[in-house]
């Protein structure tokens, strides 16, 4: 941030008084384009990240940069492995209470009739949210003609499909990954999988996380650009997720034109249309430009009262 202000020869606060109502505009961005999305897929993650300041009114601004006392906290992310689009992003502790929400943004930006298949780490928190999201009362039949009848069950919907990849580190090594399905059966799994050739795995939303410490400076490792908060977090990952889904095309997306494009210069002739996360979605049907999304009103766009 200090470095933007040395470039543009302004006060850090005005550069960070840009990205507060950047963050605004994108999060409203967000929110109206995802939504209603349909996946097949779906990978979960969580991100180690490193804040500068403690919560909130324990300490001082100044007592907080004195001491540089660090406290833990994670960047959830959710991705659709196909079209590389960025479902979510959030900040919190490793904790049942956000795990269930980070469940829960993922529900709402999928269509009603969309229960794609999870994949995820070991974390076992991530059960018992899917479960409350995909889940429904099940009647068990009388056993016997008397006494109470049996309790309703909190079952799994029979079309959630959820496995693990759970790996094992000794010595910071890792020794072993181990495949585990909780929901559904491999069979199942194995047949949503095939259909791109692939098998169990979480490299996709693990490769994001690369991508995640190498454009947002608060999160790379042994940096000096921490954050002081989460808000201050928050913001730089809305202009992150944005910026991946409409305005980053990827090469993996990529669509081959039917004829070349000659260029005006000596180059080659364009043998490739550049495809981003949002147009492989379905979302939109062009390359957007950070400017672009920046200066787009979101609908309903509030209008000026008549008097």
């Amino acid at each position: 941030m200090r470095a933007t202000a040395r470039v543009f020869e302004v006060a850090p606060k005005t550069v960070l008084h840009w990205l507060v109502e950047a963050a605004e505009q994108l999060q409203a961005f967000s929110r109206y384009f995802l939504c209603d999305v349909h996946v097949r897929q779906v990978q979960l993650d969580e991100l180690y990240a490193v804040l500068r300041a403690v919560k909130d009114g324990e300490l001082s601004e100044d007592e907080a940069l004195k001491c540089l006392e660090r406290s833990r906290h994670w960047v959830w992310t959710a991705i659709d492995p196909t079209s590389k689009l960025l479902l979510v992003m959030d900040v919190g502790p490793r904790t049942l209470a956000m795990t269930q929400r980070v469940v829960h943004q993922v529900v709402q930006v999928l269509a009603p009739d969309c229960v794609p298949l999870f994949v995820t780490d070991g974390y076992k928190d991530y059960m018992t949210a899917l479960l409350t999201h995909f889940g429904y009362w099940l009647q068990a039949p009388r056993r016997r003609a008397q006494g109470p009848a049996p309790k309703p069950r909190w079952m799994p919907l029979p079309q959630l499909l959820y496995a693990q990849v759970v790996k094992s580190y000794r010595r910071r090594r890792l020794v072993g990954v181990t495949h585990r399905v909780v929901f559904g059966t491999r069979l199942a799994i194995e047949q949503v999988l095939v259909v791109c050739g692939w098998t169990i795995n979480t490299a996709f939303v693990e490769r994001l996380n690369l991508d995640l410490r190498q454009r947002v400076a608060a999160i790379g490792r042994r940096v000096n650009t921490l954050c002081q908060g989460e808000a201050g977090l928050r913001e730089q990952l809305a202009l992150f997720q944005v910026y991946h889904n409409f305005v980053l095309p990827h090469t993996s997306l990529r669509q081959a034109i039917a004829e070349p494009i000659p260029t005006n210069g000596r180059g080659s002739a364009k043998m490739w249309r550049p495809c981003t996360p949002a147009m492989a979605a379905g979302l939109t049907d062009h390359v957007w430009s950070l400017k672009e999304v920046l200066l787009y009103r979101v609908p309903p766009w509030p209008q000026p009262q008549t008097v």
